[in-house]
């Protein structure tokens, strides 16, 4: 059997993402030098490992934001790992970007259609790169959530907020400027939907009972009742649509007056929020550490 050079260890480092050298030179040796299947070896490896820890809960990470040079086009992205330590490391830095980047060229919002397209500046799928990334890095990645823009958005206006809420809008006129101060108010204010009418109607519903309920204590006649309902659903629906909320940098102004002052109107937004919705696993520190006292 050949000897393992330096060289060939250095190279298929590069070739792989920056794996460990020694990860490398055991591969090399597994392949008898030859430089692709030490790859396909590693790569074998990566999944294996990745496999493993795909269970495990990812509920920090990044969201990221990448739009076109004309302001027609975004992707909002939300890749998550299981420590906010890795969130900051280079290596998952730049796997978020590369995602990001590969969605955008390809106009992408389907996680699984993302993962077979090949990642940006690799000869690796997304999926691939992945799963390699997480036999590198010894946690769970997950490329969670996608956003896109519509075709045809006259102007997409976007905010992060540091890199955990990013925020896409898009305008029917072309107004950048409006589009961004839109994107921090909706960052700020989390609505729900652009109006109140599209809020949906099992959640009018649902609130509408439990404020009935509330009111109905109250030993009010029941036509007082009803007006009393009336005006806190009309609040409920303001505080939770786009256009009823009162605008971040005027909030004497509702950001409908706002856009019917610049003659425009607001198609659709997403906001994107680090780990929203998923239900992070609490650990118990004492029973941890006691854990592996008992195992050592």
């Amino acid at each position: 059997m050949s000897e393992i050079t330096a060289a060939q260890v250095r190279e298929l480092r590069e070739r792989t993402g920056g794996v460990g050298m020694m990860e490398c030179k055991k591969a090399l040796t597994l392949a008898n030098g030859n430089m692709e299947l030490a790859i396909e070896e590693l790569r074998k490896s990566g999944i294996a490992e990745a496999d493993k820890k795909g269970s495990r809960v990812a509920a920090e990470g990044i969201v990221i934001i990448r739009q076109s040079a004309d302001n027609k086009h975004a992707i909002l992205v939300e890749i998550n790992c299981e420590t906010d330590f890795v969130a900051r490391d280079a290596n998952f830095l730049t796997f978020a970007d590369a995602v990001a980047q590969t969605a955008l060229a390809a106009k992408v919002s389907d996680v699984a259609a993302l993962g077979a397209l090949t990642l940006t500046g690799t000869q690796m799928t997304v999926e691939e790169a992945r799963k390699t990334l997480i036999a590198k890095i010894g946690e769970n990645v997950s490329v969670r959530r996608i956003a896109l823009t519509h075709a045809g958005t006259a102007c997409v206006g976007s905010y992060l907020h540091g890199n955990r809420i990013g925020v896409l809008v898009e305008l029917d006129v072309d107004n950048l400027t409006l589009a961004k101060d839109i994107a921090m108010h909706i960052a700020a204010s989390k609505p729900i939907v652009v109006s109140p009418s599209d809020v949906p109607a099992d959640i009018v519903a649902k609130e509408k009972e439990i404020y009935m309920a509330q009111a109905a204590t109250s030993g009010k006649p029941q036509d007082i009742i009803e007006k009393m309902v009336v005006g806190r659903m009309k609040k409920y629906l303001d505080e939770v649509s786009l256009l009823g909320q009162p605008f971040v940098k005027d909030p004497d102004m509702t950001v409908a007056s706002l856009l019917t002052k610049n003659r425009a109107k607001v198609t659709g937004f997403t906001r994107f929020e680090v780990g929203e919705g998923i239900e992070k696993e609490k650990e118990d520190f004492v029973e941890a550490v006691m854990s592996q006292v008992n195992n050592g």
